[in-house]
């Protein structure tokens, strides 16, 4: 496993230590329906991170109970992880009456699956379409690879998404504007148009998706519609942008970060914490108000 892992490191970058590897066979070991392809075996996908998550579990009934709760039940992943550390598969199964057992879950998860950052992701990881970090690549390409791979998008996206067009037109009666991505959130009940960045985010492009959002609203969202959420997807994000832009205070508009590579647990752990550190300070006056 080091010789494959330095081997693998040397060919396509980071993303392959030998803790990763180890999860890599054996994800492939409990899940051999799921394949690498536009037409896997198993429908009953989940993301990647609800699969570390699952492979912990070592009885195999277990398991699959739980994939298949997480997946009906549009579970987020923290949502995920309290059930399987509270062992609730084996309560259940040992209750005679299981509906307070039930809605105890709901009430302990309620804030998990209404966390805006459950449904904005932050940070993507998007090593699935095939660009190395040390590598340069335009937008359009960017766009191409995420449509190639559009399934594994919408997984790492997370709960809810459908797709709904690429390059949308949106005519004003002085200009034309074209939006790179537009989804639908089916459980927020709203669009969400994504914005692609192959650099690190500035002032112009948090203004850009601010019309592309106020736009939206005026033109193109129903009434039976939620406002439009915005997301400025980019190499890297910046405090000061969250803090001093129009993206602070803004419960519409947010930037994420893309990652070429699959992380290691305590790389992505790092990344989580910096990444939600910038989004409260983007939500810092809200914050106040509501600690008043």
């Amino acid at each position: 496993m080091k010789k494959l892992s330095h081997q693998l490191t040397e060919k396509y970058g980071k993303g392959y230590e030998q803790s990763s590897l180890y999860k890599y066979v054996k994800f492939y070991k409990m899940y051999p329906d799921i394949l690498d392809s536009s037409s896997p075996k198993s429908s009953k996908l989940l993301s990647w991170t609800h699969y570390r998550e699952l492979i912990r579990v070592e009885d195999p009934a277990a398991r699959a109970w739980y994939e298949d709760e997480a997946y009906k039940e549009t579970w987020s992943v923290k949502t995920l992880k309290r059930n399987i550390e509270s062992q609730y598969y084996y309560r259940l199964l040992k209750s005679q009456v299981k509906e307070p057992v039930i809605e105890e879950m709901h009430q302990l998860t309620e804030d998990y699956q209404n966390d805006q950052l459950e449904f904005v992701k932050n940070p993507m990881i998007v090593e699935f379409l095939g660009f190395k970090a040390d590598t340069s690549f335009t937008e359009t390409e960017l766009e191409s690879s995420i449509l190639t791979n559009l399934q594994k998008f919408l997984m790492e996206l997370g709960k809810g998404y459908a797709f709904v067009a690429r390059q949308q037109h949106i005519h004003t009666e002085k200009e034309d504007y074209y939006i790179d991505l537009v989804f639908y959130n089916y459980i927020l009940k709203c669009f969400v148009l994504i914005d692609l960045k192959t650099t690190k985010i500035t002032h112009q492009d948090v203004g850009q998706m601010d019309m592309y959002i106020r736009m939206y609203d005026e033109l193109k969202r129903s009434e039976n519609d939620n406002p439009t959420l915005g997301i400025v997807l980019c190499s890297d994000t910046d405090e000061d942008i969250a803090r001093y832009s129009i993206l602070h205070g803004n419960e519409q508009l947010f930037a994420s970060k893309y990652k070429l590579y699959l992380p290691t647990e305590e790389e992505l752990r790092a990344e989580i914490e910096t990444q939600k550190e910038i989004f409260n300070m983007q939500l810092e006056d809200k914050k106040e108000k509501w600690d008043l």
